[in-house]
């Protein structure tokens, strides 16, 4: 028989089966394909189960045919075998004439074919793994394409159209990572890892500036962690007081994403926080005593800490995706991505999504950056008017605005309370409350901290950061 190779394309005359190609071919090319490794995975999964288990896991699925009569055959064996039914050609045959394909794909007898081309089954992967670089190229030239189409059509803004096109190159370069078999270990296997590291040191937990806080709350890369509150409880001044103990104090990388408040207005609050200066005096650039002196010591701790402020207007999941990729392909990837705050941010802007549906959107969004990256996000969010309608003004879980998918995609969610914030003349003015509402990685409770609004910071009750 003569097969078509890549230069031949679809030319042999063959009916049905060769009259399929992709309608995606720009500048009249034939896109990269390998027609006989095709023929020949088919081949040795016909001929043995094995190969089967070998093709799956090298990431071949219908999709990564050229031939789409290719991807049928593919379907039909992956089905059969993942119900435990016998794969040969005549099972097969059996299978495609019920459901109605064995003619568009050129007949029983081309099964056969496909069986007396393979040269030996044990070679299945080695084939799989053609078929699937050259489907990762035809995917590379359809991703060009839409680029193409998507900076011509200008649709949008220019970093949405940015981080759109990252995404679809992205997309492409990762197929065939696999059937999942790098996902799946064995409990013994797991055993065995878990008793090798009982006694290794404990995993380093990231440093938090309120000690309880980090005892109860361990964060971990992958981890969404919500602090929310009403307005002018102290959201920021928690964020800023994270980002400030990791960045400054530990030198570990974290991106601030401050859709609240400017570049300068975030350096002066850095700056009143950790110079202890009263925020109104630097403002106004009214220094009594020895404020210039605390500033001065307080810019040579901050010269130098690996922390890099985003202030654009209602950043996109898209947008934040784009510049954690741009900080990674320098090599600065942050271990924290702090937002300030989750519902100033924008959705997708899908036709008729409601509100909620935007919230539940920029969640997963967050969700999946963490996830992607490896990181920590660290977002604000505001909560409802229910709380201000309590006696004790004490936020809980159901307060959180505008959505439920927010406390459902967090790993922990912090709520802030501050008696003084509605009773100046309360008992415990000056204290701040953060309640740990949800902790999938420890227990909940409360955490009560000195609030210095003035300072714009929050310190632990007594001495310490």
């Amino acid at each position: 028989m003569s097969v078509p190779t890549q230069h031949d394309g679809m030319e042999d005359g063959g009916g049905s089966l060769f009259d399929e190609a992709p309608d995606t071919v720009p500048f009249e090319r034939v896109p990269p394909n390998d027609v006989e490794s095709e023929q020949c995975v088919l081949g040795g999964m016909l001929l043995s189960k094995d190969a089967i288990g070998d093709v799956n896991e090298a990431g071949v699925t219908n999709e990564a045919y050229y031939r789409p009569a290719h991807g049928t055959i593919h379907d039909a064996i992956m089905d059969m075998y993942g119900k435990g039914q016998p794969v040969d050609p005549i099972t097969v045959a059996s299978y495609l004439t019920k459901s109605g394909d064995i003619e568009r794909i050129g007949g029983a007898s081309y099964l056969h074919t496909l069986v007396q081309a393979v040269p030996t089954a044990a070679n299945a992967a080695y084939y799989a793994e053609i078929v699937v670089e050259r489907y990762k190229l035809r995917r590379l030239i359809e991703a060009g394409t839409r680029i193409v189409q998507m900076s011509y059509a200008a649709e949008g803004e220019v970093a949405d159209v940015v981080g759109a096109a990252q995404a679809e190159m992205q997309s492409a370069v990762q197929l065939g990572a696999g059937g999942g078999q790098e996902r799946v270990q064995w409990v013994d296997d797991m055993l065995e890892d878990y008793l090798v590291s009982m006694d290794a040191p404990p995993p380093s937990r990231l440093p938090l500036p309120y000690d309880d806080l980090r005892a109860m709350l361990p964060m971990e890369p992958g981890d969404l962690v919500v602090v929310a509150a009403r307005p002018a409880i102290g959201k920021s001044v928690v964020l800023l007081d994270i980002a400030r103990c990791v960045s400054i104090e530990h030198r570990i990388t974290v991106m601030v994403s401050s859709m609240e408040m400017s570049r300068p207005q975030l350096m002066e609050r850095l700056m009143a926080a950790e110079a202890r200066v009263p925020l109104n005096r630097i403002k106004d650039r009214h220094y009594m005593n020895d404020d210039r002196r605390r500033i001065h010591d307080a810019a040579l701790r901050i010269g130098g800490a690996p922390l890099v402020v985003d202030d654009g207007p209602a950043a996109t999941t898209v947008q934040l995706r784009s510049r954690l990729r741009w900080l990674q392909a320098q090599g600065k990837l942050p271990a924290v991505l702090v937002v300030d705050y989750l519902q100033i941010m924008k959705a997708s802007g899908k036709r008729g999504q409601n509100r909620t549906g935007e919230v539940d959107e920029i969640s997963r969004g967050l969700k999946e950056l963490a996830g992607e990256f490896g990181i920590i996000v660290i977002a604000a969010a505001q909560l409802n008017r229910e709380v201000e309608k309590r006696e004790d003004k004490k936020p809980m879980m159901a307060d959180l605005r505008e959505s439920g998918s927010i406390e459902a995609d967090a790993n922990a969610v912090i709520l802030l309370h501050r008696p003084d914030a509605y009773d100046k003349e309360h008992e415990r003015a000056g204290e701040m409350d953060l309640i740990i509402g949800k902790n999938r990685q420890g227990p909940t409770g409360t955490v009560t901290v000195a609030f210095q609004g003035h300072y714009a910071r929050a310190r632990n009750l007594g001495s310490g950061f």
